[in-house]
């Protein structure tokens, strides 16, 4: 991976509330790792996501996928590089970045369950949590991998695990794995952050 001598610099897709934007930010702030966000973009003009970034002091702009239609992914690829973004994280993106081949292995997702289960094209948001509960599974979760052209299939870098309870409903299990998140994802980001990553067999490992 790329050794840090300058912060890591975080370009920060979004589709919709920002939570996790919000939380990034917070996190970057609070730890105090090498990385800043340089750019938030969205593919939505008219979500609070906007809002958030605003208000954190992010620079912010919209790549409206109705209005790009088929430029979509060369629109998003060219804010981009204009951001001078070293890694792409997705937070709450639901849109297909068919990205070029030199960003492989800089394009972050966050997937809100542990993959490979429960993941493809259609699953997201609550869709994700009611199909936990529904397949009588007993643990669920966060998982961050690196993004491919395939949905949510990318080399897993870390994962966060808790039960499904009993009682759980999609909503209140959603709940419970967005606090993982909160984690999880910042804790990746460190990581690349501190070139703490290497490759073995097509699987992530981290150095301590």
């Amino acid at each position: 991976m790329m050794s840090r001598e300058k912060p890591l610099k975080l370009a920060v897709l979004i589709s919709g509330g920002g939570r996790s934007l919000e939380n990034m930010a917070e996190a970057i702030a609070d730890a105090g790792f090498a990385a800043e966000i340089v750019k938030v973009i969205s593919s939505h003009p008219d979500v609070y996501g906007l809002e958030r970034a605003k208000k954190l002091g992010l620079p912010h702009e919209v790549v409206d996928f109705r209005t790009e239609g088929a430029n979509f992914s060369s629109a998003i690829t060219a804010a981009v590089e204009n951001s001078g973004a070293d890694l792409v994280v997705m937070a709450g993106f639901i849109r297909k970045w068919e990205f070029p081949e030199r960003y492989q292995l800089r394009v972050l997702n966050i997937h809100p369950a542990l993959l490979p289960a429960f993941g493809g094209k259609g699953y997201y948001g609550g869709r994700v949590h009611q199909a936990v509960i529904d397949s009588g599974a007993k643990f669920s979760g966060c998982t961050v991998h690196f993004a491919n052209l395939e949905y949510d299939r990318g080399p897993i870098i870390l994962q966060r695990v808790i039960p499904v309870l009993p009682a759980d409903t999609a909503d209140t299990l959603a709940s419970r794995v967005f606090d993982e998140e909160c984690i999880a994802y910042p804790e990746a980001i460190r990581y690349i952050a501190e070139d703490r990553l290497d490759f073995r067999d097509g699987r992530v490992c981290v150095r301590d």
